[in-house]
């Protein structure tokens, strides 16, 4: 399905939909963050430090920052690959996946709200 908006009307549904968030007893997340959140709930696993780090084309240090908060915060949870020691595996959690869904259901309600 594709949806055709003008800049204005895509403009002001991310708008609506920072202050949704930032309204909300969620989370705080940065956008690199959430772009990393995202990334490890809609791309298929496994995820790694260095697997982000290059689809994000961002350092592993950045990723590892982020991870930490996202952690303390029990979006994502670390793991070592028993197969591979180096590698630190991401893991999506229960808190992780609801988050995730309640922002897209908040992209669906604020987009209904949008004037045609």
């Amino acid at each position: 399905m594709s949806i055709a908006l003008r800049p204005s009307q895509a403009l002001r549904l991310w708008q609506q939909v920072m202050l949704s968030q930032v309204r909300a007893d969620v989370p705080d997340l940065t956008m690199r963050q959430t772009a990393i959140l995202f990334t490890i709930y809609l791309d298929p696993p496994p995820h790694t430090v260095r697997g982000l780090a290059a689809r994000l084309n961002v350092t592993k240090p950045v990723i590892t920052r982020a991870l930490d908060t996202m952690g303390a915060l029990k979006l994502v949870s670390r793991h070592r690959d028993e197969l591979d020691k180096r590698n630190v595996l991401i893991k999506r959690t229960v808190e992780g996946a609801l988050f995730v869904e309640r922002f897209g259901d908040g992209i669906i309600a604020r987009a209904h709200e949008l004037p045609i």
